[in-house]
């Protein structure tokens, strides 16, 4: 492996690693509670779920600010450039999936009439007036985006196991903490 010549600042490595944590434990989540009799454990899964999606979308509005005004490091020059260019649009189609996604989940609630209160305390808004319809439309929609998502991020750790165990280069360890990167 070539020395490690550039690394995410950490700030975009800790708003990195908490928005995978989040995603992380919100889609199985929401796999696990989808098919569950109405029951007050559902209805509180559902809202652990959307306390981590809303937590999610705040942290990637930070997270997307961030960027827009840190500059991350260069791609190694090994890469050939059909990498550099998959490389880029796979990050502009995951932030704005991670914005899309919680952001569905929450229209959704509000068309279907559910107001999220977000960690049980702080009501927010609703974004759409109660319609059935619609509310059932964006149940599709929320669905189609979380099944982006996941393949996007299961190619994202594809590439990620790749350049660590084929290429031995220094992509991985530039999300790494100081410390942790071999």
């Amino acid at each position: 492996m070539s020395p490690l010549s550039a690394r995410y600042d950490n700030i975009a490595i800790t708003l990195h690693w908490l928005v995978a944590l989040l995603i992380f434990a919100a889609f199985p989540l929401g796999v696990y509670m989808h098919d569950l009799p109405l029951s007050p454990t559902k209805l509180q899964l559902y809202s652990y779920h959307k306390w981590l999606g809303i937590t999610v979308l705040m942290l990637a509005v930070v997270r997307a600010l961030w960027r827009s005004t840190h500059t991350p490091p260069p791609l190694p020059a090994t890469l050939q450039r059909w990498e550099h260019v998959v490389s880029h649009l796979t990050h502009m189609a995951l932030y704005a999936l991670i914005l899309a996604v919680p952001l569905s989940g929450w229209l959704m609630s509000s068309a279907k009439g559910f107001q999220t209160v977000w960690f049980g305390v702080l009501p927010l808004p609703d974004l759409l007036g109660k319609d059935k319809e619609l509310g059932e439309l964006l149940a599709l929609v929320h669905q189609g985006l979380n099944l982006a998502l996941f393949l996007l991020v299961a190619m994202h750790i594809a590439a990620v196991i790749k350049h660590r165990f084929i290429d031995r280069d220094d992509i991985l360890a530039r999300m790494l903490p100081k410390g942790i990167n071999k």
